[in-house]
């Protein structure tokens, strides 16, 4: 798994967490703003993903099975916009609260799928 790659989608899940975090505390539902910022995080996610299983293909081997590799990584890839779907059905401040809470899964997803790659 590309160490930079996992970084990459975590400090961007993060990001998204705060400013949907911060626009739940002013009191604002999400935005289309929100939504390009979603749009962004799953296609790395997304791309997380292609390189996972290209490196599972070529030989590559996660350290605790390749099927729960590709569980978490089909996780990671739903999280966010699942959230962003829930959050357009609650137009409130709570639908940004969702997509922070959704984000901030996504982070810790990011660090258990490091481990299930790299810890034995």
């Amino acid at each position: 798994m590309l160490d930079a790659l996992t970084v990459a989608v975590s400090v961007a899940a993060l990001a998204l967490a705060a400013w949907c975090g911060y626009a739940a505390f002013r009191d604002q539902s999400t935005k289309d703003w929100h939504f390009i910022g979603m749009a962004v995080v799953t296609f790395l996610v997304l791309v997380q993903l292609i390189v996972g299983i290209v490196q599972l293909t070529r030989g590559e081997k996660a350290e605790e099975g390749a099927t729960i590799f590709v569980a978490y990584l089909l996780g990671a890839l739903c999280a966010v916009p699942i959230a962003g779907f829930m959050s357009l059905a609650e137009r409130s401040r709570w639908g940004s609260a969702t997509v922070a809470a959704g984000a901030v899964v996504l982070a810790v997803l990011e660090v258990r799928l490091y481990d299930i790659w790299t810890v034995g």
